[in-house]
């Protein structure tokens, strides 16, 4: 099978070169490095690292650091001019995390099903892995779950396989550096295109293990991947509301001849369809880019908002009577926002 091994690399150490020693000696190849801008203090690495590849592989280069998106994006472009007869590449970080046996298991999962991303996953139920990178996996699992139904059991893992058919399309996606992977995993899940393989968990906790993931900038970046539908969700709903006082205002002045009460009902009545109706449009094409049937969407849409509704109403009234000392304004916020919350995540699953 022709599956290459792709490692992007930035300013590395010996673990590197014991890698692609490893990789060789089993003869595992190619082995396709990138070396994003490491700069020369890094260069007896890359340079031992090409002393024993010979004909095994190829190191490409940035001349300045791009981040690890853009190292992957460079190598899948290689792969689809070099090799396009190959199956896929597996994707493996430089700093001893993934170990050859764990990079062949991914190798040997490659199947018939062409179209489907390899996940390398690792257990964190074990006591020497770091409590940071154990609360970070939960976390984003949860987040990724909920706001972009992305459910994988580890979603910062770099060992991945890589089908070539896919290739052309991940090369489009947005981002250069770790929220790329992010992106990854959400187009693929939206495809239904994620298997899991189960690996060895690897921590090294006796030496300083150095990485260059920014816990503060490239977080921002990884969770603004994760939240941009909420972002669209959130707007959605800001504009409907303003189309829903406009209407109201509108109808109201149009209808005034009548009876208070009914051109006030009217008013009410009309606007909501309206704005429901654009609000509907806007979530199914703009912010979940949906495929089902439009009608069937809208009267699932319908029942939910029904839904939403009653239980705003039967919960703010509860807890109202529970809790008399606190005023039914504070209960409805609080009711209220955690039903916007289950709205988004009863839209995008079962909705749109």
């Amino acid at each position: 099978m022709m599956i290459p091994v792709v490692i992007p690399a930035y300013e590395p150490d010996e673990r590197f070169v014991d890698l692609v020693q490893n990789l060789v000696t089993r003869g595992i190849a190619p082995i396709i490095v990138v070396d994003d801008g490491s700069g020369p203090v890094w260069q007896k690495f890359f340079k031992k690292a090409s002393e024993i590849l010979q004909d095994n592989g190829v190191i490409l280069r940035h001349e300045v650091n791009l981040g690890k998106g853009k190292a992957l994006k460079t190598a899948f472009t290689y792969i689809l001019n070099k090799y396009p007869d190959a199956l896929g590449c597996v994707t493996a970080d430089c700093d001893g995390q993934h170990s050859p046996d764990c990079i062949e298991k991914i190798r040997q999962s490659f199947s018939d099903d062409v179209d489907v991303l390899l996940l390398g996953t690792r257990e964190f139920k074990y006591k020497s892995i770091p409590w940071k990178s154990k609360l970070g996996n939960c976390l984003t699992k949860f987040i990724c779950k909920f706001f972009v139904n992305l459910n994988v059991r580890d979603t910062q893992t770099g060992l991945r396989g890589i089908p070539l058919n896919i290739m052309p399309e991940l090369i489009k996606l947005k981002g250069n550096r770790f929220e790329y992977e992010m992106q990854m995993l959400i187009y693929c899940a939206s495809k239904g295109r994620i298997v899991e393989v189960p690996i060895q968990t690897i921590y090294d906790c006796k030496t300083n293990h150095q990485t260059h993931f920014n816990p503060f900038l490239d977080s921002i970046k990884i969770y603004a991947v994760i939240f941009k539908q909420f972002y669209k969700y959130i707007v959605s709903s800001v504009l409907s509301f303003g189309l829903d006082i406009v209407l109201f205002w509108y109808f109201c002045r149009l209808l005034k001849g009548s009876h208070l009460s009914t051109y006030i009902i009217l008013a009410t009545v009309f606007a909501r369809l309206i704005s429901a109706m654009f609000n509907i449009a806007v979530n199914y094409k703009i912010v979940f880019t949906s495929h089902e049937n439009f009608a069937l969407s809208s009267i699932k849409y319908g029942l939910l908002a029904v839904c939403i509704m009653s239980a705003s109403a039967l919960l703010v009234s509860g807890f109202a009577f529970l809790l008399p000392g606190i005023s039914p304004v504070c209960i409805k916020i609080v009711i209220d926002t955690l039903l916007f919350l289950m709205s988004f995540y009863m839209q995008k699953k079962y909705v749109f």
